[in-house]
């Protein structure tokens, strides 16, 4: 198992480069035969940046788009219960279909207010694909 150490905290892999990749094929995968129209994927900066990008190499829905936003749940390494907008949406999402990208669902908290933020501006669909859920 290999272990690194920053900032005096101890770290050890969870998940190997390879386990990730298959899991975002078969993740991609699933998303271009799920019948999704013109799917505006919305990535969750900066955790879902790299993982957003992996996805997005292997989506062959045609027109599908993306965007960014970038939220704040967290001081540190704790959650603060408040979510803040640092960087909000440069597009038109009424009668979209959305994917929202995330790395890692931990509260749910970021979800949720960003999802309630959707449903007030009309979108046709919401999904979310996230790599790992933190129960």
């Amino acid at each position: 198992m290999t272990q690194i150490n920053i900032k005096n905290k101890n770290f050890e892999l969870f998940i190997s480069n390879n386990k990730i990749s298959s899991i975002v094929h078969t993740m991609a995968k699933k998303i271009n035969e799920a019948g999704i129209t013109d799917p505006l994927f919305i990535a969750i900066l900066n955790g879902s940046f790299l993982f957003a990008a992996d996805i997005m190499r292997e989506i062959t829905i045609p027109n599908a788009t993306i965007s960014f936003v970038k939220l704040s749940s967290y001081s540190g390494t704790q959650t603060t219960g408040k979510v803040n907008e640092l960087i909000g949406l440069n597009t038109e999402i009424k009668d979209r279909n959305i994917i929202i990208l995330e790395d890692i669902i931990d509260t749910g908290i970021t979800l949720e207010k960003i999802i309630e933020s959707f449903k007030k501006k009309n979108v046709a669909d919401i999904k979310v694909a996230t790599l790992l859920f933190k129960p």
